[in-house]
């Protein structure tokens, strides 16, 4: 079997813009979620998130690309950011740096996470008014006469696949390319299936991750109807995600990407890549308890674990650090940590957790930004802090520290679920651990 090795890494999230400064701040045990700027959020109950550094998106694209920047929604933009800087990261001169790239394009897959893409109110604004009828929506009204107030190219703009595809044309890749669209386990998932092409001989490289803008007054109003943010702690955004704390009351949404050069082994050394560490394992599972509820057994969280670890033919006594979801939602936390008692047994409160939400919010499909943070923990021998995790709740075990913790790390997992039942975990290995 193909191994396979991460080369490269690219994050934008609320700490900072590329892998030193994210790296740099999270150890650091930096907060990046605030009241939210992107709008005005007074009416909303919860108006906290984790927002991205400003940016200029024209600084991420060629020259000859800028026009097309026009039609990329903000999720977009973050994967785009992300791109740039996994390629730059691993040194790899693609068609956006060179006229003649020195990757082989025909053999570099793509595979992103992606969610549903929030449309800006003010483009819905002509539309919504043609289709009013008092104070409800008529549907008839908006199919025959508001969807045409909608510029022509409107739809591209909102379409999950659309990261895929800039990246791809940007970067010319004409490997396997696919778009996973599963809430918080996108990143994960793609990741996975990004893997199995390489191991499989399908590719040599690929760019797999994931990004999502939920800082939208439409995403924000969804995980407020859904009663899954925290609305009590606007005045205090740096304890506000408590992610397995007793004090926890909820989530706070956010915002980035994250995406990984992943590359088969000798195709890294004979070009003299840098090697973070090596994917070696990749488990995923589905829960079938509840569509907005996980299973409090943890059962399927449990199994997409043990299949990671199965995977990497690593042992629970073997791993090193575990990169939990952890999003701050008590009944959430309360499943994900018995499925991580029932896949780790009595290792669990040996093993170091790092739940690194509190720093940045759940970024949902951009939790590339997670794996990362487990890639880099075995990379650098540091785990970062849990800074919000002051007192579990009774019966609990996790191995969490308020400080950062400098040992060698090994083996690292990183674990998500999503609302609708996905779940899946990645295992990181040093390389010479193999």
């Amino acid at each position: 079997m193909r191994r396979v090795v991460v080369t490269g890494i690219g994050i934008i999230c609320p700490i900072g813009i590329g892998v030193e400064e994210f790296w740099k701040n999270l150890l650091a045990g930096a907060v990046g979620i605030r009241r939210i700027t992107q709008f005005d959020p007074s009416g909303f109950p919860a108006q906290l998130a984790g927002e991205v550094p400003p940016y200029r998106i024209s600084d991420y694209v060629p020259k000859s690309y800028r026009k097309a920047t026009k039609v990329m929604a903000r999720d977009i933009e973050l994967a785009m950011v992300a791109a740039d800087g996994a390629f730059r990261d691993a040194r790899l001169l693609t068609r956006a740096y060179a006229e003649k790239p020195e990757i082989d394009g025909m053999r570099f897959g793509c595979n992103i996470g992606a969610a549903l893409i929030s449309a800006e109110l003010n483009e819905l604004t002509a539309a919504m008014a043609v289709a009013r009828d008092g104070d409800r929506l008529d549907l008839r009204k908006w199919g025959q006469e508001g969807m045409n107030q909608l510029t022509p190219l409107w739809l591209l703009k909102y379409l999950p696949n659309m990261l895929a595809c800039h990246v791809t044309i940007v970067h010319e890749l004409k490997g396997p390319s696919n778009t996973i669209t599963c809430a918080d386990a996108s990143s994960h998932l793609a990741i996975g299936e990004a893997f199995r092409t390489i191991q499989r001989g399908d590719a040599d490289m690929a760019i797999c991750g994931g990004a999502e803008s939920r800082i939208n007054p439409m995403g924000i109003i969804r995980q407020c109807l859904l009663k899954r943010l925290n609305e009590r702690d606007n005045d205090r955004p740096a304890d506000a995600c408590r992610p397995f704390d007793v004090d926890a009351a909820g989530m706070v949404v956010g915002e980035g990407g994250g995406l990984l050069i992943l590359e088969e082994m000798d195709h890294a050394r004979a070009r003299g890549a840098r090697i973070y560490a090596e994917l070696a394992g990749f488990g995923a599972g589905q829960d079938t308890y509840r569509l907005t509820e996980p299973d409090p057994t943890g059962r399927s969280y449990a199994r997409a674990i043990t299949a990671a670890l199965a995977d990497a033919g690593t042992a629970t006594q073997d791993v090193d650090c575990i990169v939990p979801h952890g999003i701050g939602i008590p009944s959430h936390d309360r499943a994900e940590l018995e499925g991580l008692k029932r896949a780790f047994g009595e290792a669990l409160p040996k093993i170091p957790a790092a739940p690194i939400k509190a720093q940045i919010g759940n970024l949902a499909a951009g939790c590339g930004v997670d794996a990362a943070a487990a890639v880099l923990s075995v990379h650098t021998g540091r785990i970062p802090p849990a800074i919000n995790t002051r007192r579990q709740p009774d019966g609990a075990v996790l191995n969490v520290s308020a400080q950062l913790r400098e040992k060698r790390v090994r083996v690292a997992v990183s674990t998500v679920y999503s609302l609708g039942g996905q779940n899946a975990a990645l295992v990181f290995r040093a390389v010479d651990a193999g």
